[in-house]
This record gives structure tokens, sequence and C-alpha cells, in this order.
């Protein structure tokens, strides 16, 4: 969820990347970070939640690359070093997912999204599944309402509504740095994208179409949960016909932050299963 501008995505997550690079898709620069070796398959493809930037990854990534894992994260439109305004609907943000997965060369990645991601994640598979070999599900839900308070608090008191948002992402005895660190990025974020971001989480809605999707998809979340609870999780899992849920104990709702040994290894897991 955490938005990005004063820094790196890898130098404000304390890390230094090799990675970085660009691509040009339908006429706009989207960046990335890869990890791991280039001849691994199948490929993970991260995408971040709102607000946010491929910056949030950058610990997984490396756990999966010590793993002999290729991953890549993606900065969406608006977001990070990537070009163009943000999206008002997650329809339009999972086509630029599926045209970075093109221009890219990806063939059947397993795609991952977090928060908003997810739902991008679960658009991409609803709109061309045979372009994928897989979906991982971190903190998400098939529906994703967002408080009025929020909405309108983006607008009105933009500091104060961060603040409340870091205050429910993080499980009780998080690391105050972690939080702090979170709380200082998603300011970084311009606020029209932040509020764009929520507003089109607020309309995504899929949970009549879940049994459409065919795609062996693991579905994380963390136990502590205050933002998209476990009960989204296991809505997910057993609607979804191959889907497995992998609860993380000690995380909220940023997990792949909070226990990235974990998640990193149910991950690992998942992947050693597909085909």
């Amino acid at each position: 969820m955490f938005g990005e501008r004063l820094l790196s995505p890898e130098r404000a997550f304390g890390l230094n990347r090799a990675g970085d690079g660009a691509v040009e898709a339908a006429g706009r620069r989207l960046t990335f970070t890869e990890d791991g070796p280039p001849q691994a398959s199948p490929p993970v493809v991260f995408v971040h939640g709102a607000g946010g930037t491929r910056g949030v990854w950058a610990r997984l990534g490396h756990h999966l690359a010590r793993k002999g894992r290729r991953s890549l994260a993606l900065d969406l439109p608006g977001h990070g070093g990537s070009e163009g305004p943000g999206c008002g609907r997650i329809e339009a943000y999972a086509g630029w997912a599926l045209r970075f997965l093109e221009a890219r060369g990806l063939r059947r990645p397993v795609l991952a999204g977090h928060s908003m991601g997810g739902g991008i994640a679960l658009a991409c598979a609803l709109a061309a599944p045979g372009g994928l070999g897989g979906l991982i599900l971190l903190g998400t839900g098939a529906r994703l309402r967002v408080l009025d308070s929020i909405l309108q608090g983006i607008r009105t008191d933009f500091e104060k509504t961060v603040d409340a948002i870091v205050g429910y992402a993080f499980a009780p005895g998080a690391p105050p740095a972690m939080a702090e660190e979170s709380r200082r990025e998603l300011r970084a974020c311009p606020p029209e994208v932040l509020e764009g971001d929520f507003r089109a989480c607020d309309a995504f809605d899929v949970m009549e179409r879940l049994g459409e999707i065919s795609l062996p998809t693991l579905v994380l979340c963390g136990e502590d949960d205050a933002l998209t609870p476990p009960k989204y999780a296991r809505f997910l899992a057993g609607r979804i016909p191959r889907a497995r849920l992998e609860p993380i104990a000690g995380a909220g709702h940023m997990l792949m932050l909070e226990r990235v040994a974990p998640v990193g290894e149910a991950i690992a897991a998942f992947l050693d299963s597909l085909p």
C-alpha cells in the first residue's frame, strides 16, 4: 500500500538492487525490479497495493532469489518510476499489468498481488487466464470496500488519514521503525493517486466470478490483518476451485514485510507444486 517519491523503492526499504529496469508498453515507461536467476521458471511477478511501489517486495524478492527463484516487481502507472497518471479502476490497472507481461516476454508467469494488487491479479486471471501459470493473493479479497472516512480524509486531512491507515496495517508487536518507514513512504504518494487507488478498490467486486478462475492459486493472509481480515482470504480459498490457504502467524496486512521468511517459504513451496 505504500507510496514512494522521495527515495528509490530500494533505498526506501534499505536495500540495494542490481536488477532495476524499464519497458515501454502502449507508449508508457513502466519500471520494475528483477531478482534471482533469469533462467528460473516460472517467474513470479509482484504487483503492489494502493499507493505503492515495487520497493515493498524487495526483501521477499531477495529471499526467493536465495532459493533459486526469479521474481519481478512492477511499478504500476503513476507509481514509483512508471509514467502516466494512476488508474481509477482495478480492471484498467490489470490491463497495464498484462501489457507489462507481454513487453517483458514472460510466458505463463505466476502473478502475485497484495491488497489492491491482489484485485489486479484476480482481474488479470479473469481477463487472460491463458497467459498466466498461477496466482498468489496476499492480504486481499474479492471485494475491497474502503471506509468513507479514508476516501474523504485523503482530501481533507491527508497526513492524519495516512496515520490511520498505517495504524491498521501491522500486527501488534511489529517494529515501530517498520511502521514509521511505511508512514513516511505513504505520505510521499501524491494524494490524487492514493485517492484514485482506493476508489478503484471500493468499486471492485468479483465475488460472483471466483468460480471462473481455474489457475492454481495460493492465498496468503496475516492472522492479525485488520484491513483485509482473514475471512476475506477464507472466502477466496473456498470459491476458487484450485486455491489453497496459508495463514501467516504474527502478521498483519503487510505480511510480506512483517514475516518475510514464512511468506517466502510458502511461495517457494507453491512454485514447487506447479507443473
